[in-house]
């Protein structure tokens, strides 16, 4: 068979395992993003340490090494940025996303369906686009990447960009948001897409977190794991 399958890759194929896993159960039923979200959440701990596993092996073939990395970078746009648009169709899905007595009533089809299908239509434009600039960011990290490792030896110490990891911890934390308000604020969730798809594309600096640095955010995410838990609301 093609493509490598020792323990330098098992983590990035657990990522995507839970992934996909995640996009199905978001559209299963009337939707369950909540759910999905500890996918999400999985992913985000898989590619923690998914580099410095690979790193372990000192004998890597340039091929391996490449190969590496363009699986991690096709893995992530599934992982973090088809799976959170997935969380937020699913969320549009739901069956209490635009029911009566909510703040946002005035969006129920049979109330005003022309302004509420246009309404879908946006927010459906929104997820399109925030996957398309994780899209962009890894075509684009991966090209400099490449070059860099031609001047340089070692890893980068800086990132241009948020990288698309990052929203492992962010749209769960707005979930647990959406979860403990009193009135439905789903379109936060749409909000905070664009933002973060800009985010992706800005050009600004970041330092790459060290050890420390993962285990605070692998912390994090362990927090809004329990959280999800403790809030259940399926």
């Amino acid at each position: 068979m093609i493509g490598f399958y020792d323990y330098t890759v098992i983590l990035t194929y657990l990522s995507l395992f839970s992934a996909v896993s995640g996009i199905m159960v978001s559209f299963a039923g009337s939707g369950h993003p909540y759910i999905a979200t500890f996918f999400l959440l999985i992913c985000g701990l898989c590619d923690a340490f998914d580099g410095k596993v690979a790193s372990t092996k000192k004998n890597r073939t340039a091929i391996e090494k490449n190969y590496g990395i363009q699986i991690d970078s096709l893995s992530d746009l599934v992982a973090f940025g088809v799976l959170p648009a997935c969380i937020g169709a699913a969320l549009i899905k739901n069956a209490g996303y635009f029911e009566k007595g909510t703040i946002y009533s005035f969006l129920h089809l049979v109330d005003n369906p022309i302004y509420t299908k246009s309404m879908y239509l946006i927010l459906f434009a929104v997820l399109i686009l925030y996957v398309l600039a994780a899209l962009i960011r890894l075509a684009y990290f991966n090209v400099t990447e490449e070059e860099r490792q031609k001047k340089e030896k070692g890893t980068r110490k800086t990132y241009t960009g948020l990288p698309v990891t990052s929203s492992a911890l962010i749209f769960p934390g707005v979930l647990l948001f959406h979860k403990v308000f009193p009135a439905d604020i789903s379109l936060i969730y749409f909000i905070v897409a664009i933002i973060t798809g800009f985010a992706f594309l800005a050009n600004f600096k970041i330092k790459k977190a060290g050890l420390k640095g993962i285990l605070i955010m692998i912390g994090i995410g362990v927090i809004e794991f329990l959280l999800l838990i403790l809030l259940k609301k399926f």
